[in-house]
């Protein structure tokens, strides 16, 4: 019996909590963690890995702004060098882990948007780091960038317009048909677009994909049988910070289509879980705390959507 094929998103937080300094040390550190957790799981199962991006991308971009000799690098080239610095770490840690014989690949993705989709007029994306209202103000004024309330704290937007097409698929399968731990995606790819000339240029565009929903459509194209979302929460609650607050378990996409959740955090993930579980019969989308991703894999903790509920 072939091995099943898990995809796993690991959120923001896996990789630099909010409280940390965002240095390279704090996020190697935070990268040791995820990848003992994610170890157990490349012996079993077809690993896949994608991961976010958004308070890496925001540093760079406000160091890139610091240097005025010359134009600041567009977000799509700081995701792609924000790929490749967290991957290395990742691909590193835990190899650092693996038997040395188990092969571990990075692909740097392009992943193809709508350049008319409606994200670019009404940025979303969170990325950077976190600014008290004054110090927001004052960026804002100097650098034109949108700022909105992240929590207690403020911090820039960007577009984050749906991802369409992952280009590098066909190298993603053959590795995975040689048994690799592939990671991919990172940051939800880089952003890109053809031009309208009818020429089939690829150009990259200023935004951040939602690295939920780009690992959703990277999950689907792979055939995966479960994509997990690893983040810092249990999993999906209705009624958030009230005292009626209740975690869901296993539950069908109909029951989370009728609540809404917040856009700049449990709202994708709700959203890529209802993608997935909906694209074919016996899929699962899992969410759920990088620590017990084991356990989410097994369907035994996490809020897990599928389209026929489960027994459990």
């Amino acid at each position: 019996m072939s091995k099943k094929t898990v995809v796993v998103a690991l959120g923001g937080n896996a990789l630099l909590k909010r409280s940390e300094p965002m240095t390279a040390e704090a996020q190697r550190a935070n990268v040791k963690i995820a990848c003992k957790a994610l170890a157990p799981l490349a012996e079993t199962y077809n690993l896949v890995i994608a991961h976010g991006n958004g308070p890496q991308v925001g540093l760079l971009a406000l160091q890139a702004a610091a240097y005025t000799a010359v134009e600041p690098y567009s977000l799509d080239v700081l995701g792609a060098q924000t790929q490749g610095m967290i991957a290395y770490m990742v691909e590193q840690e835990l190899g650092n882990l693996l038997p040395f014989e188990k092969p571990l690949a990075t692909v740097l993705t392009m992943v193809e948007v709508d350049p008319a989709d409606p994200a670019f007029s009404d940025p979303t994306k969170f990325v950077g780091p976190c600014y008290d209202e004054a110090q927001a103000d004052e960026l804002a004024a100097a650098k034109g960038w949108i700022f909105k309330r992240d929590g207690a704290s403020w911090r820039r937007v960007v577009a984050s317009p749906k991802p369409k097409h992952i280009f590098e698929l066909a190298p993603i399968r053959w590795l995975m048909e040689k048994g690799t731990v592939v990671i991919c995606a990172g940051g939800g790819g880089i952003p890109t677009v053809y031009l309208p000339d009818g020429t089939r240029t690829l150009v990259g565009i200023e935004a951040v994909i939602d690295k939920d929903l780009a690992g959703e459509l990277l999950a689907e194209k792979l055939d995966a049988d479960i994509f997990v979302m690893a983040t810092d929460a249990e999993g999906v609650y209705l009624n958030w910070g009230r005292p009626e607050q209740e975690l869901l378990g296993w539950v069908a996409p109909e029951e989370l289509s009728g609540h809404e959740f917040a856009a700049g955090s449990m709202g994708p993930k709700v959203e890529a879980a209802i993608q997935f579980a909906r694209s074919a019969p016996g899929r699962r989308a899992a969410i759920g705390r990088l620590e017990d991703i084991s356990r989410i894999v097994e369907g035994e903790v996490g809020t897990n959507v599928v389209s026929v509920q489960s027994p459990r």
